[in-house]
């Protein structure tokens, strides 16, 4: 799983059968110690209704086709939990508002 904040919603008008009306998340990669972004992005399917600003875990590869709102859909991304709390060595780096 990779961490990642919502930086917005990607629409398509043209796109498979199977992807009407799944949710499209622009999500960043951050680094979970400072919580800032690392200017790498990714288009995921959303599965849990996550929403922008919000640091989500993504899976990708095959197992971005488990969840049971990506099955048999071609994706690549999804995003599987919103996260609440990140700890590190007993500091909170980030807790959700």
């Amino acid at each position: 799983m990779i961490l990642a904040r919502v930086t917005g919603t990607v629409v398509s008008s043209q796109k498979a059968a199977k992807m009407e009306g799944v949710k499209l998340l622009l999500l960043e990669k951050i680094d979970p110690v400072n919580m800032k972004g690392k200017n790498d992005f990714v288009v995921a399917m959303d599965a849990v209704g996550a929403g922008i600003d919000e640091i989500v875990f993504y899976v990708s590869g095959s197992s971005a086709r488990l969840a049971d709102a990506t099955k048999n859909l071609p994706t690549d991304a999804t995003v599987v939990a919103i996260v609440d709390v990140i700890e590190q060595n007993g500091i909170y780096t980030y807790q959700k508002k």
